[in-house]
């Protein structure tokens, strides 16, 4: 859409549509204050509110609408406590690095500093997790603040600013001069030859291009893989980084650090160079790595933020977005990995689907149904561009295990960003479903994380554009009684789980239809679940699942780990 015309807008909220309505905004996420003056400034603007129950779960939706479309994803909620409670939403977005605005509503001028009621110094709340952080006191003052939290969220490294709009604002005339023409970004960039980085590459025998969710939306064109193939590199990913490369790829080995497939290790041992594109190469990315990978085998971090940069390791850096970088070296570089390199990475990733294809007949001879043939029903039964929502508990990381799961032929993942936020994946699965068009979207999570997004069920069904959760129940909080050892037996009665809950379930709401899987009825349930959200129902396929059918069953009980998950 054109830039606005310059006009006055018949108080805040008015303006604050208008302009979301410039931004491209089409839906917002939140629970407006009680005068209710943002829904009808929303509805006039022909925005869609999202109603949310809870205001955290607005965030996370806005949140996962924003990792969806790549562009804006827009919270609004109240005052005071409603801005308390979408604290963990705003931590989650930062750290995902999610373009995501938060309007807020409050305490009028005049009266700070007299106890109003739900006062509250909301600025010094939110400000360590956001990118800007405005308080607008003045008319003429809003216009420019939103335009610059917009611009903020979404250029450079993109993450969550926050605009408050106090009740002094809401019924006062605000002036909206005309935009200023869409920020310009280069369309290329340009690399010197002598590049410590250009000489690192030209030098390297044995590559790894490692991808993270810095790279989301860079790729459209595949020039990742295409630099891949040019230096004979292997090509893996982080967790948030999946689904930027076709991991139909043979280059692909899967992910870095923690998920990282036994079989894949031996390479991540042998590397000689390390190529990083858009990863701030955090604790889950690097558990496991060998101690030459930094030290003496050298790193190449790529990033368009010098915040984002682990200085920790040693190797070029170079600032710029990962895409144009690619393409630059792609004209600079010629073929240079040896013929044995690419010869064993191709192995390895063929290894690592024969490997499924052996586990997963093994599985179907066993008595009782397991979370891998979940994801494989999923895979066969749903069209190949879905979209896999996920939480970060016991048997859900399942589905950060390649080729268990597979970002193949289009498919996409929506993955809780190192904070790992409990109920995430569940809530940003509704703002996810709201910017993923035609495509299927299922939310793959635990029932400790599906009971916190519980309340706002309602809303995923108002949406009336089919979503499907699948609920892997374990009776509660599995990851943290799986943490229970030898060295715990004073604490052994702490209830993290309640067997009893795996199975039984509460009556199905309005919207809703919710089903109890068995080995037996799975690929009809799941494909019986997708013709209902063709039809724009929301479906909930409960799944029991073992304690002991879990990725990491084999390591030590209450040993933990880098990266390990909260609950779930």
């Amino acid at each position: 859409m054109g830039p606005l015309s310059s006009h006055r807008a018949p108080g805040a909220w008015h303006a604050a549509a208008g302009l979301l309505v410039e931004a491209g905004v089409e839906v917002v996420f939140g629970l407006p204050d009680d005068d209710l003056g943002a829904l009808r400034a929303l509805h006039a603007a022909g925005i869609r509110l999202v109603v949310c129950r809870d205001q955290r779960n607005a965030v996370f939706m806005a949140t996962g609408h924003a990792l969806r479309s790549g562009s804006l994803g827009v919270a609004l909620v109240g005052k005071g406590p409603a801005v308390t409670n979408t604290v963990t939403g705003l931590l989650e977005a930062a750290s995902s690095g999610a373009p995501v605005l938060l309007l807020s509503g409050g305490t009028a001028a005049e009266r700070r500093g007299s106890g109003a009621f739900q006062e509250l110094d909301q600025q010094a709340v939110v400000a360590p997790l956001v990118k800007s952080a405005t308080r607008v006191e003045h008319p003429e003052r809003l216009a420019p603040a939103v335009r610059r939290a917009v611009l903020v969220a979404t250029t450079g490294a993109p993450g969550p600013v926050y605009v408050e709009l106090p009740d002094h604002l809401l019924e006062v005339e605000i002036p909206v001069p005309p935009a200023n023409p869409p920020a310009e970004r280069p369309a290329a960039v340009s690399v010197a030859d002598d590049s410590a980085a250009l000489a690192v590459l030209r030098a390297a025998r044995r590559p790894i291009v490692l991808v993270g969710g810095g790279m989301r939306h860079r790729n459209p064109d595949g020039v990742v893989e295409r630099f891949a193939e040019r230096l004979g590199a292997a090509l893996a990913c982080t967790a948030s980084g999946r689904g930027v490369v076709d991991e139909s790829s043979t280059r692909f080995i899967g992910l870095a650090g923690l998920y990282a497939p036994d079989r894949a290790k031996a390479l991540w041992g042998g590397t000689d160079c390390l190529v990083v594109l858009g990863s701030r190469l955090e604790e889950t990315a690097t558990h496991g790595w060998p101690d030459a990978l930094g030290t003496t085998v050298p790193v190449v971090q790529v990033n368009v933020d010098a915040g984002g940069v682990a200085t920790r390791h040693t190797g070029p850096v170079v600032l710029g977005d990962g895409a144009d970088v690619c393409a630059a070296w792609l004209e600079r570089i010629a073929d240079t990995g040896p013929a044995e390199w690419s010869k064993r990475v191709d192995e390895v990733h063929h290894a690592l689907r024969a490997d499924h294809r052996r586990e997963l007949a093994e599985l179907a001879a066993l008595p009782g149904l397991h979370v891998v043939e979940v994801l494989a029903a999923l895979r066969d039964e749903l069209p190949a561009d879905l979209v896999l929502v996920q939480e970060n508990g016991l048997q859900d990381m399942w589905s950060y295990s390649f080729p268990r799961f597979d970002c193949a032929h289009g498919a996409g993942s929506v993955v809780p960003s190192e904070q790992t936020s409990l109920g995430f994946g569940a809530a940003a699965a509704v703002g996810v479903r709201a910017a993923a068009g035609d495509r299927p979207v299922v939310a793959f999570v635990g029932d400790g994380a599906f009971g916190l997004f519980d309340a706002d069920l309602p809303t995923a069904a108002a949406l009336g554009s089919g979503l499907l959760y699948v609920v892997l129940r374990n009776g509660g909080y599995g990851w943290l009684h799986s943490q229970l050892g030898p060295q715990d037996a004073d604490v052994a009665g702490t209830a993290f789980v309640d067997p009893d809950d795996v199975t039984a379930r509460t009556a199905t709401r309005r919207g809703v239809h919710q089903a109890t899987v068995t080995k037996e009825s799975l690929r009809a349930d799941v494909a019986d679940a997708w013709r209902r959200c063709r039809d724009g129902q929301v479906v909930v396929l409960d799944v029991p699942a073992r304690l002991d059918d879990a990725l990491f069953a084999g390591h030590e009980p209450g040993g933990g780990f880098p990266g390990a998950p909260q609950a779930g």
